[in-house]
């Protein structure tokens, strides 16, 4: 885990992430995507830190379109962004993959709902036989 990196403007952890080496993260200018992403412009023009910092949060579209994406930035603005670095780092030692090899899922895109992605979060504890996770 890269935590110079940090979190991206929207709440995906740009520290777990092994696609490029040379970029600095999202909120470091370094996402070579940045042009397209509505979180990153709305954030730089609102002065935001995240967008769980915005009154209008959340909004629809974008990055959060994606459940584990949302997910991340309402934990963020519930218990911090210090809080999600820490229980990434902590439930990566114990075994929770962000991203499986050569793709861009992970065992938080596996719960069925937002509160099955803050229990992993939250515990490190993959909830199969309670019928929060999702077959692959």
């Amino acid at each position: 885990m890269d935590l110079e990196k940090g979190i991206g403007y929207c709440g995906l952890a740009c520290c777990t992430c092994g696609n490029s080496d040379n970029c600095p993260g999202c909120r470091n200018n370094g996402c070579s995507s940045k042009e397209w992403c509505k979180h990153f412009s709305c954030c730089q023009e609102k002065g935001l830190d995240g967008c769980w910092e915005c009154h209008e949060f959340p909004c629809s579209g974008g990055m959060f379109d994606k459940r584990r994406i949302r997910t991340f930035a309402k934990f963020i603005a519930e218990y911090g962004e210090g809080a999600l670095v820490t229980r990434l780092q902590e439930n990566e030692k114990s075994g929770i993959v962000y991203h499986y090899k050569g793709q861009v899922t992970g065992d938080y895109d596996r719960p069925a709902s937002e509160e099955g992605i803050i229990n992993l979060i939250l515990t490190g504890r993959k909830e199969r036989d309670t019928g929060c996770w999702t077959q692959s």
